[in-house]
């Protein structure tokens, strides 16, 4: 097993590429895990570096600690909100470009993601743990949209996602409410794809990936495309695709390998052509 530690510009951030998989940590465990100054454009930096690396196949996200991340750090927007060297409009198109290329970033990746949540995802670190393909999380994980409590109306897409995920009565009673769903509850209406015991969870989380990351790469991307057009595309449309799709994966080496891998009666070993 080959490990290889990232240079993040920051301790609150850590990253190690192990067997194609980039495990990207938010390590302010003091505070949740909670994004910053210092730490959210370290995380934008990382999501679009791995994203760009060939020799990482699939991301996990993660915290450092008893949280995944507890969203914005609220001290910190006292704080803030008593500058005024920006103008209204100066801090929407500030906020548009932090979104797009976080959450927006994370989304358009065309490499499997996995939020692996050991404890509470809030505010805009429960949207970021949406912006994942998948999420696993532990049995004493939870999650809570948060913004009401704060009086704050949602950021990072998290709307959109939740709408997308769990309906939009759910999606509405989650952000208007902003209470509190235990793990199994987030498990059983879809918002995670599995609980796993506390001590499992990164074990677990990384096996996935590690299968993944080894996976048919160019078929993977064609995946994710594919549904994304589910959200977005009339039904003819998305079939014009897939058929588009599927004949180019055809003619990839990792699916003439899998057909010699399948008659062969041994596991195939994908390489990205």
């Amino acid at each position: 097993m080959s490990t290889k530690a990232i240079e993040t510009g920051t301790s609150q951030l850590l990253c190690e590429v192990r067997d194609r998989v980039a495990i990207i940590t938010l390590n302010r465990p003091e505070v949740r895990n909670a994004l910053g100054n210092i730490i959210t454009p370290a995380l934008r930096q990382m999501i679009r570096d791995r994203g760009e690396d060939p020799d990482v196949g699939a991301l996990v996200l993660t915290g450092s600690g008893t949280a995944f991340c507890a969203g914005g750090d609220v001290k910190g927007m006292g704080a803030s909100s008593k500058k005024k060297e920006t103008t209204r409009e100066q801090k929407i198109t500030r906020l548009k470009e932090g979104q797009r290329t976080l959450t927006g970033r994370l989304r358009n990746l065309r490499k499997p993601t996995i939020a692996a949540l050991p404890g509470p995802a809030a505010g805009a670190g429960l949207a970021i743990a949406l912006a994942c393909d998948i999420r696993i999380a532990a049995d004493s994980a939870f999650i809570s949209t948060g913004y009401a409590n704060v009086g704050l109306s949602g950021d990072y897409g998290i709307a959109w996602m939740l709408t997308q995920l769990v309906g939009t009565a759910r999606a509405r009673e989650l952000m208007f409410t902003a209470d509190r769903l235990e793990a199994k509850e987030c498990e059983r209406i879809g918002l995670v794809n599995r609980v796993t015991s506390d001590a499992a969870l990164h074990e677990e989380a990384f096996a996935l990936a590690k299968r993944l990351a080894n996976g048919p790469r160019i078929a993977l991307e064609h995946m994710k495309n594919n549904l994304d057009d589910a959200l977005a595309q009339p039904f003819l449309t998305a079939l014009d695709r897939e058929a588009e799709r599927l004949i180019a994966s055809a003619q990839t080496g990792d699916h003439k390998e899998a057909v010699n891998a399948f008659i062969e009666k041994r596991n195939p070993r994908f390489t990205g052509v």
